[in-house]
């Protein structure tokens, strides 16, 4: 039923309380699936409640690109996919998309994830079992070719 790039990492379906007064899906309920998929990507490299209980250790969202492609409506199943552009010892550049009905590809988001250790609120590197996740996601689920909306900015066009 969805078309995927990436790594499956929710799948779920448009609440009713995510729908706004344009009868679609709210712009800012985008922001909270995306939302819930870093918290699926952190569970998926080893981040879970436990983990950051034991070792004070989370993860940030330093930056955040979402754009809008199409409408979802209201109980409308989805699918939310992560991909990994780029990482190092403490950050990950991943690139999540929003699949709706027949693979429609509703919305994407580009988010740079920062480790954080809860001790001093600075950035931290990953521990060695969290980095082999995310290099082992990375080798998976890099695209050989960078999604279009990646590395966008915004602006209007002039005509020349």
């Amino acid at each position: 039923m969805f078309l995927t790039t990436g790594k499956v990492i929710i799948k779920d379906h448009v609440h009713k309380e995510w729908i706004d007064y344009n009868g679609h899906m709210n712009d800012a309920e985008y922001v909270r699936a995306f939302s819930l998929g870093v918290d699926s990507f952190m569970r998926l490299i080893g981040i879970d409640e436990a983990f950051r209980e034991e070792q004070n250790y989370t993860m940030f969202t330093m930056e955040n690109h979402v754009c809008y492609l199409a409408e979802m409506k209201l109980d409308e199943p989805f699918e939310i996919c992560v991909q990994l552009l780029d990482y190092d010892a403490k950050r990950t550049h991943v690139f999540f998309e929003l699949y709706g009905e027949d693979g429609k590809r509703a919305a994407t988001s580009e988010q740079m994830l920062m480790g954080i250790d809860q001790n001093t609120g600075r950035p931290a590197p990953f521990t060695d079992d969290v980095f082999a996740k995310v290099k082992e996601l990375a080798e998976n689920y890099t695209p050989e070719v960078k999604p279009e909306e990646a590395g966008r900015v915004i602006g209007i066009r002039r005509k020349k």
